[in-house]
């Protein structure tokens, strides 16, 4: 019962909301001839395609219900308009108040999920109870997520569950399927963690062979199709240049402080690997000091600990050779700026596995092959999943992880993530 009121408390909300964006787009811009009732027409889609995405009947996270959301407000802006062509009302309707109604719930809806849910959720009579069941590793890392993630609105119960999720990794095939049958038998709710962790099965397609019942279900090397290699050269390409006076305006500024701290020249250049393991030059604003192997040697021969801290994450934890200003660029990630140039010369990506140095090139093992048949990024789901706290054996495997699952959403995502990342100077120094 508490969960379907919760569903309901979300609907009504969603709905209100909806309904306060229709008058303050018209009080904004002074539409006031527009009544509600004539403008059911657009509200009514947008809620009937939110249902249909579950929005009220799963709880997903921010992000993926970001994408319902976000997808079901476009989808529900061009049925709107095809229906005003199609029964020649379009004269009757501003377009520009309907467009413009539709960017700011573009904008607003997804925060006020957030606050809606963040509210909702702080009561605890409103969260769904959880079995964890399998596995212990993976289970562990749920338990942390679920306690972690607000959003989901679930809190673990061995007793009271709502919801059972079962873990299967190191089952036998009897087993897994008498555990299902167990839970099946007492819940209707039952979710499975597939054994192969590699791929993202939410960007898969699930095929039916309903005759002999078995599913197949379709893997694809994402980032190594032909039409998301084009996507991703396009966003990266736009993206950039709408960038471009903002960097030029930064790189003015930090070049002026750069010269001023220290001799040197403004920009680092390095070789490194790039796509189809073809060497480029990487740009970087110059952060160490002209004389900086001479003060790296000192630093060693005094503090011995620090070359097996590089051995195992490929950094030192105490670098002498960084400048005050280089500390301060490397924090905010804005020593990376100049690579913009590299992504205009179709060298690198915006997102993507970051570049590795051609001396490198051997310790990528197994990997080597999927991280360098595309190009490096800027960022990377390495920089938002702990950084300084991700070994380089770890960082392959999130970078090929990124390589198979690749989608221009997941990008979107990294790049709000660092974006927090930078603001908070999580994991850089």
């Amino acid at each position: 019962m508490k969960n379907h009121i919760a569903n309901i408390l979300i609907f009504l909300i969603d709905l209100l909301s909806l309904i306060s964006l229709f008058y303050l787009n018209r009080n904004f811009f002074d539409e006031q001839e527009i009544a509600l009732k004539d403008f059911l027409f657009v509200i009514i889609p947008i809620i009937i395609l939110f249902v249909y995405e579950k929005i009220y009947t799963l709880r997903y996270d921010f992000w993926q219900e970001t994408y319902k959301i976000l997808k079901s407000l476009i989808l529900a802006y061009i049925i709107v308009m095809a229906l005003l062509t199609l029964l020649k009302t379009s004269q009757d309707y501003s377009k520009f108040f309907i467009s413009s109604y539709f960017f700011f719930c573009l904008l607003v809806m997804p925060i006020v999920k957030r606050i809606e849910k963040n509210i909702l959720y702080s009561f605890a009579y409103f969260k769904k109870n959880v079995l964890l069941v399998g596995e212990t590793t993976q289970i562990e890392l749920l338990k942390k997520e679920l306690q972690e993630n607000w959003y989901l609105g679930m809190q673990l119960d061995n007793e009271a569950y709502d919801v059972v999720i079962i873990s299967y990794k190191g089952m036998s095939l009897h087993v897994i399927d008498k555990t299902i049958a167990k839970y099946l038998d007492k819940k209707s709710a039952v979710y499975v963690i597939p054994y192969v962790t590699s791929i993202d099965f939410a960007n898969s397609v699930i095929m039916d062979y309903s005759n002999i019942r078995l599913n197949t279900i379709q893997i694809e090397n994402r980032l190594l199709l032909k039409r998301n290699i084009y996507v991703k050269y396009i966003f990266d390409y736009i993206l950039a240049l709408l960038l471009l006076p903002l960097f030029l305006f930064l790189h003015l500024l930090i070049s002026t402080v750069i010269s001023l701290e220290s001799q040197g020249k403004i920009l680092f250049k390095q070789y490194r690997l790039g796509k189809d393991n073809k060497h480029f030059i990487c740009y970087k604003y110059r952060t160490m000091y002209e004389e900086s192997d001479e003060i790296l040697q000192s630093y060693l021969n005094k503090h011995p600990e620090e070359i097996a801290y590089y051995e195992e994450y490929h950094k030192y934890k105490n670098d002498p050779r960084i400048t005050k200003i280089g500390k301060f660029l490397r924090a905010s990630s804005l020593d990376e700026l100049p690579q913009i140039i590299n992504i205009l010369k179709g060298e690198m990506s915006f997102v993507g596995p970051r570049p590795y140095m051609v001396n490198e090139a051997e310790k990528l093992g197994e990997n080597r092959y999927f991280i360098l048949k595309v190009k490096p990024g800027i960022t990377g789901l390495w920089q938002v999943s702990g950084r300084n706290n991700v070994t380089f054996k770890q960082r392959n495997e999130l970078e090929v992880w990124y390589i198979k699952n690749w989608s221009l959403w997941a990008d979107l995502i990294i790049l709000v993530k660092t974006l927090k990342v930078v603001f908070s100077k999580v994991g850089a120094k």
